[in-house]
Parts: C-alpha cells; structure tokens; sequence
C-alpha cells in the first residue's frame, strides 16, 4: 500500500495531462500531491521536503539561461534576415515540396548540434520551413515532423546539449565517451531518418517544381497577416525579407554558431554569438534599424521563454525531487530484478522504463533526474564484471536516458515537447492555413520512430555489436550477480541411476 501511494503522484500528473489540463497547473497539483505522499509516507518534514524540491531545481538553472538565450535567438534570427537568407538560398538551388522534409531535417540537425537545444532550434527553424513549405505546396505534417525529429538530433548528441550533460552525470560517464558510444547509431539513424523523408516525400506525389516565393507570399490572406502579426511579430518581417529578397551573407551568424559549437564553446556562449552576430549583420544589411529595436527582439525572447517554458520547468523539476526524495520508483525496480535472466535484458528494461518515466512526467529532463539514477543502481547493484565493461553499461544507460527523453517525447501526445511545438507551430503559421495538433508532430516524425524502435531492438538482441563502438559486452563478461543463497529454493538432490 505504501508504494503505491509514492507511484500515486506520477498517475496523478499524467492524468492531469491527459485531460487536457495545461502543465502549468497539472505539475503544481502534481507537486503538491508529492508532498503530501511524502510527509505521510515518509514523515519528511515540510522543510525537507521544499529543499528537496528547489535543490532539484537549482540543478536547472544553466537550462533556463540557455532557453531565455535560445528564444532570443530565434527572435533574432528570423528578424533580422537570417532565416530569410536560407529560405531564399534553398529557393535558389531548387528545392522542392518533396524534398523540403529532408532538408528541414539535416537543416535542424545541425542547427541542433551547433546550440545543443531542441526547443531552441524548433522555435527558430519551424518559422523558416513551414513558410518554405507553403510556398512550395508541400505536405505540412510531413514538414513539420520532420523539423521536430531533426532538432531533437543534436540535443542526444551534442557535447553542449544540457540533456547530454545531464545524463551522462547522473550515469557518472564522460560525455565525449558517450558521444563516441553512440556516434555511429546516431549518425544512421539521422541517415535512415532522410532516406525515409525523402522516400514518403516522392512517393505522396508533391510537386516537383520549384516555387517562386513572391507570387506565393502575395496570395497570403490579409487575415493570416493580422493574425501572425498578433502571434509572432517577427514571422511577419521573416516573410517580408524573403519576398525582398535577403543576401547570402546573412546566413553567417549561424555558421558562426556552428563554428562556436565545434570548438566547444559553452551552449549558452554560442547563442550569444548568433544573438551578436545578428545584430552586427542586421544592422549592415538595414534590417536591424537601432540597438533600441534589437534590445526589443532580445527581450519578447526572453519574455516568450520566461512566461511558460522556464516555470513549466521549474515545477517538473521540483516535483521530480520530491519524486526522487521518496524513492518513488524503488518497488518498480525491485519488479525488474525479479523479472529479468540476463544483463542485457536488465538494460531493455531500463530503457522501457526511461519510456514509461517520460511518458508519466511529460518532461524528458524530468524523466532523466528521476528515472535515470534508479536505472544506474540497477546495473551498479545487480551486475557484476570489470570496471571497464561495466562502463560500457552505463554508457548505454545515458544513452537510454536521452534518447529515450527526447526522440521518445516526440511520441507522447500529452509530454510537454509536442505541447511546446504544437504552440510555436500554431504562432507562426495561422490556422486559416492549417490547425496544428498533437498527432501532426508524432504521425510523421520517423525520426523519432527510428531512433526509438532501433535502440530497444539492438539493445535486447545484441546485434549492437555489428555497430561500431556500440556494443555491449555480453555474459560471461558481464553477469546478474547470484542472488543470496538464503533466497534460492532448495531441491532435492537427483537420483543416481545405474
């Protein structure tokens, strides 16, 4: 009974969520419900309990800089002519409706790679390609699934993502070993993932012309206008450049946070550098009019970020420490030693339940703080082999943690990310044209499909070993530790025959 009442708090949030209630309100109820379960269960005191909730959130601190950061620089760069500068480019070299999928989704990739945030890199690409998309006559959904499971890319992979950080933390690996663990899957998976794009792509019929963008940002309703103005401000002159036409020069700031990224600037330097360096170009091109305006751009960002993201996070990460005070989710790991006969089945079900804690807590920094320290003392208590080998595990296990977290959100309709994208999505492209919702963003995003599927399956199987540097070592050389000879059932010796 005690342990259902600690697991009673998750049951309590997703049901919130998926009644539709918005997170802001569903974490709060959430989180104190938690304290109540925690003060009789536990006996923990009202003053434990509130240091367990903000301690978890003073862990997240850097995080709310990056979004703050992150948001701005999507402001600026769809203001300032940066996204306008690839849209007319991509126009330029011919890109079609069938191919726009897969080059959103190498697009936002990288982008995801050089800033490490997938949020960030959505708010700022979704405006460029849905744009882009309509322009040319391509499939919405297929566009924007495809920009959604791109941008998570770079926040599993990259050395400044604050989910790889994280993860690999709270596993206690270093994170260029981590990279260099999953490398070679996550590289196939992207590839897999454009292949597919490019594939539905063709074979859903899309024209196969390419457009030309004034004539289409022309047939735009004066109601759409209206519309995205009181929405997103800066798609508005987004548009307005492509239609004039912006210089190829413009695109710099981003190379420069790309640039920034791979020389392993911090995350939260390498916006600031795209935020600089719009503001330097913008101001040459004429499209920044004074350092006043700009200030303004940079402050609706740090404000879009601040009125819902940021305390969104806020009351996740408090409820995920009062979560992790208890020990909410130990009998679930006492039900995984029970069940499992093998190492690498014990590591299959880590990774479902990085799936089932993501799903619960709707937030995948959630599900990593929370479910990512009871799969490490699954494997640290119950495997045994040498240092290097367990490594390997755990290598895998902060994986699990974030890909599991951000590919695996992109499946839930209730979690938080699809929330956010369904809302950018909806800002920035006016329902007269199409109204967003949560299985737009989940029924094309293969991206996500095959990250997930491929990770499980190699992991149960063991045909990871036919990848590079991904996989596990198997028994012998890693083993469940034999349980206590006083918990073994005793059996009568078998008779001799003659």
């Amino acid at each position: 009974m005690n342990a259902l009442l600690k697991i009673s708090p998750v049951f309590v949030l997703a049901s919130l969520m998926i009644m539709g209630l918005d997170v802001l309100l569903a974490a709060p109820i959430a989180t104190l419900y938690a304290s109540i379960i925690a003060y009789f269960t536990e006996k923990i005191s009202f003053n434990n309990i509130l240091k367990a909730a903000v301690d978890n959130v003073k862990e997240m601190q850097m995080v709310f800089f990056i979004l703050m950061a992150a948001y701005a620089m999507a402001e600026a760069f769809m203001a300032t002519g940066v996204g306008a500068s690839i849209i007319n480019i991509a126009l330029n070299m011919g890109i079609t409706a069938q191919s726009i999928a897969v080059i959103g989704l190498l697009v936002t990739a990288i982008l995801s790679i050089a800033t490490g945030s997938s949020w960030g890199t959505f708010a700022a690409c979704a405006p460029v390609f849905l744009w882009l998309n309509h322009i040319l006559g391509g499939h919405v959904a297929l566009t924007i699934g495809a920009i959604a499971g791109g941008a998570c890319f770079g926040d599993n992979i990259g050395l400044i993502s604050d989910t790889t950080i994280v993860s690999s933390g709270i596993q206690k690996v270093e994170v260029m070993d981590r990279i260099r663990h999953q490398g070679v899957w996550s590289a196939s998976v992207l590839v897999l993932g454009a292949l597919t794009f490019g594939l539905v792509g063709y074979f859903m019929d899309l024209p196969s012309t390419t457009a030309n963008a004034v004539s289409a940002i022309n047939a735009i309703p004066e109601s759409a206008w209206t519309a995205l103005a009181s929405e997103r401000a800066s798609a508005v002159a987004l548009l307005e450049q492509v239609k004039t036409g912006m210089p190829w020069y413009m695109t710099i700031p981003l190379i420069l946070v790309l640039v920034a990224a791979v020389k392993g600037l911090p995350t939260i330097g390498c916006l600031f550098i795209g935020i600089l360096s719009a503001f330097g170009f913008g101001l040459l091109q004429g499209t920044v009019v004074s350092p006043e305006a700009f200030g303004k751009l940079v402050f609706e960002g740090f404000s879009n970020a601040g009125s819902w993201v940021i305390v969104m996070m806020m009351w996740v990460a408090a409820f995920g420490g009062i979560m992790r005070k208890i020990n909410a989710f130990e009998p679930i790991s006492k039900l995984v030693v029970y069940l499992v006969r093998n190492v690498r089945q014990l590591l299959f079900c880590n990774g479902v339940l990085s799936i089932l804690g993501n799903a619960a807590l709707s937030d995948e920094m959630a599900q990593i703080v929370t479910v990512g320290p009871m799969i490490k003392n699954l494997v640290d208590e119950n495997v045994e082999g040498e240092e290097a080998d367990l490594y390997k595990l755990r290598l895998r296990n902060a994986t699990f943690s974030d890909a599991l977290g951000v590919f695996g959100s992109q499946l839930i309709p209730w979690h938080v990310y699809i929330g956010f994208y369904v809302g950018i999505a909806s800002a920035v492209y006016p329902k007269e044209f199409y109204n967003f919702d949560p299985m737009d963003i989940i029924q094309y995003n293969f991206m996500a499909m095959i990250a997930v599927v491929t990770i499980l399956t190699l992991t149960i199987t063991g045909w990871d070993r036919f990848v590079p540097l991904f996989g596990l070592p198997s028994e012998p050389t890693v083993q469940l530790k034999k349980q206590p000879q006083s918990n073994i059932p005793q059996q009568e010796p078998a008779q001799e025959t003659a």
